[in-house]
């Protein structure tokens, strides 16, 4: 008796072999190794692989019975034309005390969720230490330890005070500090005036070189380039990042564009207001040589935008992503104030001749606040000059925007990208879309030495900790729950 065959799988085998990889690229090496041709596919499975998590999240997105779908998606209408709306403005220039809500001579605002000196890692250390010494409270650097350790201090996170700080994040009473307001509807959010690269307070650094760059930003930099926006005017961020976009910035680790349009926009103000010429010269030196400067623009331009989506009750979008080199944390706008936190990451990236993973703190600093706003990482599309910073390719710049797309609720309409056919960037991102899909948002950013008062050592690529967006998740269902009470 003849036996029958199955025709589909006979003539499936007789062509030529291709292979999608579902989870893991190295499921495919064997069969890559022999020449068969395979096509990984992103996969992992939902809710990082928690029964209960996957049971929450089904139970939350239900359409009907105890489920929250039409109260999160509401929520999440209101968030983000709160967010698309913002109008991020630079208005001025202030000392931190004066205009810091909160804020007093013996406070020292750092970056990340809350941390006590006792936690601090190595460069937020090495910061706090540098602005003791800056404020003139402490005479020595072992002056400093001991005042910081004493009590007498009280450290409190930037996000608590309106504000953010690149890596350490250190704030003090006297340092001058950009005032950006969100003239859509109002609120205000600060950071200090960006110092360059290498050895800076925020990457930990305290010499007498740190502080005497300090001591000439607040004496002459901050009061010339005061004048100038006053002569200026208020500065439309929004369209400066979006211009800068264009140009090959993502916002967060390249921002040369944005920073030449900034001097361009202030050079005839400068070149007319009454100082020292060479005062003015040494600003357009120092404006010109660091590249970075605007980064802390377009981070309070992020905050502001942010703030004003905050505290949406049922809204699942993530409103604060920071680091404290000890701790990442996140707040979500339907949870309100509160801290969802997990022990911070190493960033995988470049680094500066000798120096190696070894000597690297974990990730640190409030610039993430830029990927929260829908550029930075999320805008590398618009950068691939980039992974000459912080490591990987062009094609890697592209399909991680192309990635975060899936885990946001929208597309930017301010801020587009040539290479993906002006589309906008993602924007908004969404907790429960993290912790369904199990992709991380990209962050990239800059590495500091683990060790106080020595700086930056690289720069490179970092992903949040996935229980930071699953502590979120859950509670955000229980606060759902408890607004039937």
């Amino acid at each position: 008796m003849r036996r029958r065959t199955n025709e589909p799988i006979r003539s499936l085998f007789a062509g030529e072999l291709r292979v999608a990889n579902l989870g893991l690229a190295s499921f495919g090496e064997a069969l890559r190794a022999a020449g068969c041709p395979v096509v990984d596919v992103d996969w992992r499975p939902p809710a990082g692989g928690d029964p209960e998590l996957a049971r929450l999240l089904d139970g939350l997105r239900a359409e009907s019975g105890d489920g929250w779908v039409e109260e999160i998606e509401r929520a999440n209408r209101t968030a983000m034309e709160r967010l698309l709306a913002a109008q991020p403005t630079l208005i001025g220039i202030g000392v931190a005390q004066d205009v810091i809500p909160g804020m007093t001579s013996d406070t020292i605002l750092h970056a990340g969720p809350p941390v006590a000196w006792e936690r601090m890692c190595g460069p937020m250390r090495g910061a706090v230490i540098g602005g003791l010494l800056y404020e003139g409270l402490a005479a020595s650097p072992a002056d400093a330890e001991r005042l910081a350790a004493s009590g007498d201090i009280r450290f409190d996170p930037c996000h608590h005070h309106q504000a953010v700080g690149p890596m350490a994040g250190v704030i003090t009473a006297t340092m001058p500090v950009w005032i950006v307001e969100n003239v859509a509807f109002g609120n205000r959010a600060f950071a200090t005036l960006n110092e360059g690269l290498g050895k800076v307070l925020r990457y930990g650094a305290y010499s007498d070189e740190v502080i005497d760059r300090l001591v000439w930003m607040r004496d002459v930099l901050a009061p010339i380039l005061a004048k100038a926006l006053r002569k200026h005017g208020p500065l439309d961020l929004r369209t400066l990042i979006a211009q800068a976009l264009q140009m090959g910035d993502e916002g967060h680790n390249r921002n040369r564009a944005a920073t030449s349009l900034f001097i361009r926009g202030l050079a005839p103000h400068l070149a007319r207001i009454s100082e020292p010429g060479d005062a003015v010269a040494r600003i357009f030196e120092f404006l010109n040589g660091n590249d970075h400067f605007t980064l802390n623009l377009s981070m309070p331009a992020g905050k502001c935008s942010l703030d004003a989506a905050a505290d949406v009750l049922g809204s699942s979008l993530v409103t604060v992503m920071a680091r404290n080199g000890t701790e990442f944390g996140i707040r979500v706008s339907g949870t309100g104030d509160r801290w969802f936190t997990a022990p911070a990451p190493k960033v995988a990236g470049l680094y500066l001749p000798g120096f190696s993973e070894a000597d690297a703190a974990p990730d640190i600093g409030d610039s993430a606040i830029t990927e929260t706003a829908g550029y930075g990482g999320f805008a590398m599309a618009a950068a691939p000059a980039i992974v000459q910073f912080v490591g990987g390719s062009p094609e890697r710049a592209l399909e991680t925007t192309r990635r975060m797309r899936r885990i946001t609720l929208a597309e930017s309409p301010a801020y587009r990208i040539p290479a993906l056919g002006f589309a906008g960037t993602p924007t908004g991102i969404d907790v429960l879309k993290v912790v369904d899909t199990g992709i991380l948002p990209a962050i990239n950013t800059g590495i500091a030495h683990k060790e106080p008062g020595v700086g930056m050592v690289g720069a490179g690529l970092v992903e949040p900790p996935f229980n930071c967006f699953a502590q979120a998740a859950r509670a955000l269902a229980q606060t759902l729950d408890k607004s039937q009470e």
